[in-house]
């Protein structure tokens, strides 16, 4: 593996996988020159051993032609998160159409014109950018909503069906100051300040009527309601 600047997880990268040594030589230098920190690799291999647990914004340039299988196998294998770039001196359209499909960032001709590539690599890492964002963004509301009891995943996916608390109490049959305190909790817990953010929270949990379906949150409701019934105390 041929290896640009150091990097942390935190940083942009741009891999190259490509089998000849004068393309990867090549294709580092105007990649670097840009400013990217750029990874290089002579196969699907090694360059799978790096990405097992990628976690930064990047893409990959990507030769169609590889000594230990094509650049549309390798495709298959990786993270739908990691953009991929086809670079090919022997596509077609049938195989430039399947790329593409598969979700291909870019599918380019050899020999590639320097600002062609650059730009694909800018798109491509942009849109990594703003997946790895909204990743973590998401990750962070199931971490809230898994602080959450099951009485509370049950409170909170009536609140945001539009019940009010009076109605909560006896959908759960429980009484409505409980179910005020359990609203507090459920707020605190997810670090929202309005029900129009609860709501929010809680579609990106999909959390919905179905949740009451759930025998396992039932039985867990029903072994709380002593809790409840200290709540109302």
């Amino acid at each position: 593996m041929d290896r640009g600047t150091d990097m942390t997880d935190s940083t942009a990268v741009v891999f190259v996988v490509d089998d000849d040594d004068s393309v990867r030589t090549a294709l580092g230098r105007l990649i670097r020159s840009v400013g990217y920190c750029v990874e290089a690799f002579d196969s699907a291999g090694a360059f799978l051993d790096r990405v097992k647990h990628l976690r930064c914004t990047a893409c990959v340039v990507l030769d169609i032609q590889l000594p230990d299988q094509s650049g549309l196998e390798l495709q298959r294998r990786l993270d739908p998160s990691l953009p991929v770039i086809f670079l090919t001196g022997h596509g077609d359209i049938a195989m430039t159409v399947g790329a593409m499909k598969a979700g291909a960032a870019d599918f380019l001709p050899k020999p590639v014109r320097d600002v062609d590539l650059l730009s694909a690599i800018a798109h491509a890492l942009e849109w990594s950018a703003r997946r790895g964002a909204t990743k973590c963004e998401q990750d962070a509301i199931q971490r809230c909503f898994e602080r959450l009891t099951p009485r509370e995943r049950q409170v909170m996916a009536l609140i945001v069906s539009g019940l009010l608390n009076k109605q909560v109490a006896g959908e759960l049959g429980t009484v409505e100051k409980t179910i005020k305190v359990h609203r507090a909790r459920v707020m605190e817990k997810m670090e929202v300040t309005s029900l129009a953010q609860l709501v929010r929270v809680a579609d990106r949990v999909r959390v919905d009527a179905a949740t009451l379906s759930d025998a396992s949150h039932w039985a867990a409701i029903k072994a709380s309601q002593a809790s409840d019934t200290h709540l109302s105390a």
